[in-house]
């Protein structure tokens, strides 16, 4: 396996300022691809995300997980020499990342004309729940907050009670993967004229990017389809959703193509050419009827593994509803290493979601850490910024850089 510093993004240096998801998931992803990520903390408790999930000596498996491969800076933002000395880096990093609420950065005297100022073509890529500029910028926000506002909270429940969340932070994820393709995008740019720029990529706009059909139903109908939520199932197509399997529970998508598949998985033929079952639009007025008659063949097997084994006999896309617990067991999941078994430093042994990337020649689980709080003060500061051992412990003693075990 090539080293690290041999990886995609060996040659490109990243200031990160971000804190607990969407500009951490972004800077992950570059570090796990070579970037050297410095990863600036406030003391003296450092970045947000690493007083949740503690289970072992303080440590978060929060913070450890979006984090790999990061060096931390731990430094006072509230001191003048400690905003200087995120200044002083500037000029020797490619891009700087940062999820603030709009103005924050610029309060700090790091605002975009500043960078510039230290760095003509430096890329600073801005992460917000609702983008830098538009009646809601100034807003304070979270994933859930902005999924709300793009209208994808409406589609989540059962029709007829209140929407729901997931339990996941579907927004702030993808936010921070098209945050690091724009900031790519911006450096292939940048080597081709030689200009930096600015990025601004909301947790808002995704979410609505995310919309397949509703938009656009709504839209191309005038208004006279309102799309919402469906429950467990797929709301455009039919069969499409989740499905009871004696007292467990399937995902079937027997819809379109699909159809005929399902019909000989479950001898039925002649429901193929029905005329009131043969197309999509016709069973979803009739979706209660083809949930009972799905329901009842798959209420036939003995477990739900045992009705997939027989809808993939006829080629029927479908899948168990796996349990945290099962789906981090799975032989799919563990062979591919997309559950990751890392050792943490300070934590020890411990499984964690791998970066979904999958390379043919670089390393897919490169042997990266997180950092403790201000770990690598001393080398990014001296190495990069040939400060001196007295300078350092001079800022030390005076409360501006910041160390912990943790």
């Amino acid at each position: 396996m090539p080293p690290l510093d041999d990886h995609a993004l060996s040659d490109v240096r990243i200031l990160d300022l971000s804190r607990v998801v969407a500009g951490p998931y972004c800077t992950r992803m570059l570090a796990e691809m070579g970037a050297e990520v410095i990863k600036i903390e406030p003391a003296p408790a450092g970045e947000l995300s690493r007083g949740a999930a503690s289970f072992k000596g303080g440590r978060s498996l929060y913070f450890v997980q979006q984090n790999r491969g990061k060096q931390s800076v731990c430094v006072n933002l509230k001191d003048p020499r400690g905003i200087a000395l995120v200044a002083e880096l500037v000029p020797h990093v490619d891009a700087v990342v940062e999820n603030f609420r709009p103005g924050v950065l610029d309060g700090m005297g790091l605002g975009y004309e500043r960078l510039r100022e230290l760095k003509e073509d430096i890329i600073l890529c801005s992460i917000s729940s609702f983008g830098q500029t538009g009646p809601l910028a100034s807003k304070p926000g979270y994933d859930f907050i902005a999924q709300a506002y793009s209208g994808m909270t409406s589609m989540i429940g059962d029709p007829g009670e209140p929407p729901a969340l997931p339990s996941a932070a579907i927004g702030d994820a993808s936010t921070g993967a098209h945050a690091a393709v724009a900031l790519l995008a911006a450096l292939h740019r940048r080597n081709r004229t030689g200009k930096g720029e600015r990025i601004d990529v909301s947790i808002l706009d995704v979410y609505y990017a995310y919309h397949d059909a509703n938009v656009h139903v709504y839209s191309g109908t005038n208004g006279e389809v309102v799309p919402t939520r469906a429950g467990r199932y797929y709301g455009f197509a039919c069969p499409a959703g989740v499905y009871r399997c004696g007292d467990q529970y399937i995902v079937v998508m027997g819809m379109l193509h699909h159809w005929p598949d399902l019909c000989r998985a479950m001898g039925r033929e002649d429901l193929i050419d029905d005329p009131e079952l043969g197309n999509d639009r016709s069973r979803v007025k009739r979706r209660d009827d083809v949930t009972e008659m799905l329901e009842d063949w798959l209420g036939q097997f003995p477990d739900v593994h045992a009705a997939v084994a027989e809808l993939e006999r006829f080629d029927v896309p479908c899948a168990p509803v796996l349990s945290i617990a099962e789906a981090t067991q799975h032989p799919h999941l563990r062979e591919r290493g997309t559950v990751q078994a890392i050792d943490d430093p300070v934590h020890g042994p411990v499984e964690i979601p791998a970066m979904p990337i999958r390379w043919g020649e670089l390393p897919n689980q490169p042997p990266i850490d997180s950092p403790t709080l201000g770990q690598h003060n001393r080398k990014v500061l001296a190495d990069i910024l040939g400060r001196s051992e007295a300078d350092l412990e001079a800022l030390r003693d005076a409360g501006v850089l910041l160390e912990k075990e943790v």
